[in-house]
């Protein structure tokens, strides 16, 4: 049999997904500072030390490349074609979440970024090695997820209308609610709770209630998962 040799090297990517009402859905990039790729733009990344886990390694590059940390980031999937880097054989095991954009503006590109930014999904750059795949990847993940599991807590205010999240949902998705259903499927699951108040007035429009999460009931669903479709 013959000895095939092989030196591969295990890198880790962080496909950070922002929300916020103003702005929509919108992802962490990078600028990348070098070659391969210098000046294009790319989901924060890199090589896994020898001394460190996969998940100890994309939260110290997503510190390192943009200046932000994550608390919680899972797992996606690896993505290992031999083509994919042109410097070597890399096989990369990409990471997501989904943060409240607004309090992660703060962004602080080091190391080989030199840049970090915000960009909508709708409107992303050419993207370095095989990250647009990645990308994708990520997008239908988040989308398929939002189906199964309650998400918003983090993203919206503590108190909210249910436009709020209405408007949440239909970003993530990228499509319309039917308003009516939406409202009946989200109210079913008990985790939402009216606050007894009304929201501000703007402009001609009736005050709507206000709701808030609540957090137990939210948990144990976050905990066992739902399935709904909108």
């Amino acid at each position: 049999m013959q000895n095939r040799s092989s030196n591969i090297k295990v890198a880790v990517d962080a496909i950070v997904f922002g929300y916020s009402k103003q702005d929509g859905v919108s992802v962490l990039l990078i600028q990348r500072k070098y070659e391969p790729f210098k000046n294009s733009w790319a989901i924060p990344g890199g090589f896994v030390t020898d001394n460190e886990s996969l998940e100890e390694a994309v939260h110290r590059e997503l510190m390192e490349e943009t200046g932000i940390e994550v608390n919680y980031l899972e797992q996606l999937y690896t993505f290992g074609e031999p083509d994919r880097d042109p410097r070597q054989r890399v096989i990369s095991v990409a990471y997501f979440g989904l943060v409240k954009s607004t309090q992660f503006q703060q962004l602080k590109a080091s190391t080989d970024a030199e840049d970090a930014k915000w960009f909508s999904i709708k409107k992303l750059p050419a993207l370095a090695f095989d990250h647009k795949q990645i990308l994708q990847v990520a997008i239908e993940r988040l989308r398929a997820k939002v189906r199964y599991q309650p998400i918003g807590f983090e993203l919206l205010d503590k108190k909210f209308p249910f436009s709020d999240l209405e408007k949440l949902y239909a970003a993530l998705l990228d499509k319309e609610l039917n308003r009516r259903n939406f409202s009946k499927k989200i109210l079913s699951f008990e985790f939402l709770e009216e606050t007894g108040e009304l929201s501000k007035s703007e402009g001609k429009g009736r005050p709507s209630k206000m709701y808030q999460f609540n957090q137990k009931r939210y948990n144990k669903l976050l905990k066992e998962g739902f399935h709904f479709e909108i």
